[in-house]
């Protein structure tokens, strides 16, 4: 019998629950997002949302998936990173399940397993990872048994900077795909600052000066531009700087803002001039979603990793090169 797991992931705003064969097969893939009418993510309510929508979701993803709960032979989390409330709550749901359905529980690291479901849908063995999303900002590659951080952003996220950005210029959350379709429209490109310090790179300072434009009257789509331009390019710097180190050949795009096709054209043209292939994780498979944790969950199984329930505490601040890859070791 092909071994069944069923992934729960719940960091943030997302909730999500996702079902994958220890083939690689998806068999369903379902999330919910929390949309605030106005300001930013607040963790209580996310995790009222979670509490509220997560079982449904999972009663759907199986539905979808033409299985029974008896069909499940493991279930996995997203232990960490993320919001406390979230990640509780979260954890919670996934206890209970294994318990009741007498299956293994695994925790998984959620920075990770946006690599691994990369690497999943892309075939790579060994790539060079631009990780960007509302949370983290990182450039990844494995070495010594980790994934190790090649540099990462220094205050904030670069999803996290467009979604502030947005509020700024009315728009609504996620603001990066509305962000996106300004920029196609602008004509001008407005100086911000470039901060790359040595391997790693500062978001904020865009942050601030991009809404000064805007107060000063320069349009949203001129910002917009500019501010893609620049963050965008700083991360193609760094990734590019992480190729000539490791040379490894294969580039992935992953995470919530690899929906991005200006990242991701920027980051192709990289690829290119160093001979290497790149690949995009597919949107169904950018953002925070249960399938990336199963496949995350089957994968750390196999090396015989699992959770006993009274071991089963949440890690908010779990960083992505904390973690033994045995799998890969």
């Amino acid at each position: 019998m092909t071994t069944i797991c069923l992934g729960i992931e719940g960091t943030a705003h997302s909730f999500g629950a996702g079902i994958v064969t220890e083939d690689g097969e998806v068999l369903s893939n379902v999330w919910d997002m929390l949309s605030p009418a106005e300001g930013g993510i607040h963790p209580r309510e996310a995790s009222r949302h979670h509490a509220d929508l997560g079982p449904e979701i999972i009663k759907t993803a199986m539905e979808s998936a033409g299985i029974e709960f008896r069909d499940i032979d493991i279930v996995a989390f997203s232990r960490g990173p993320g919001l406390g409330p979230c990640l509780r709550t979260t954890a919670t749901i996934a206890r209970v399940l294994s318990l009741k359905l007498g299956v293994p529980l695994v925790g998984v690291n959620h920075c990770v397993a946006h690599i691994e479901i990369g690497c999943l849908e892309s075939g790579f063995v060994d790539p060079v990872t631009v990780y960007v999303s509302g949370g983290n900002t990182q450039v990844i590659a494995f070495a010594g048994g980790r994934f190790r951080t090649f540099g990462e952003t220094l205050d904030i996220a670069v999803g996290n900077m467009l979604d502030v950005l947005g509020r700024s210029l009315g728009m609504g959350f996620p603001a990066g795909p509305a962000i996106e379709r300004e920029a196609l429209k602008g004509t001008r490109y407005l100086p911000l600052p470039y901060s790359v310090k040595g391997m790693d790179l500062s978001y904020s300072g865009i942050l601030t000066s991009a809404r000064r434009l805007y107060d000063e009257g320069n349009s949203v789509q001129d910002i917009s531009f500019s501010v893609q331009e620049t963050a965008f390019g700083m991360l193609g710097e760094i990734a590019e700087r992480a190729l000539a180190h490791t040379k490894k050949k294969e580039l992935l795009l992953t995470g919530g803002v690899a929906r991005n096709n200006r990242l991701a054209e920027l980051l192709e043209g990289v690829s290119e001039r160093h001979g290497v292939v790149f690949h995009r994780v597919s949107p169904p498979l950018a953002g925070d979603q249960g399938a990336m944790i199963a496949w995350n969950g089957i994968l750390s199984h196999r090396s015989g990793n699992h959770l006993e329930v009274r071991d089963s505490h949440v890690l908010p601040r779990w960083r992505t090169d904390e973690q033994d890859i045995d799998w890969r070791s």
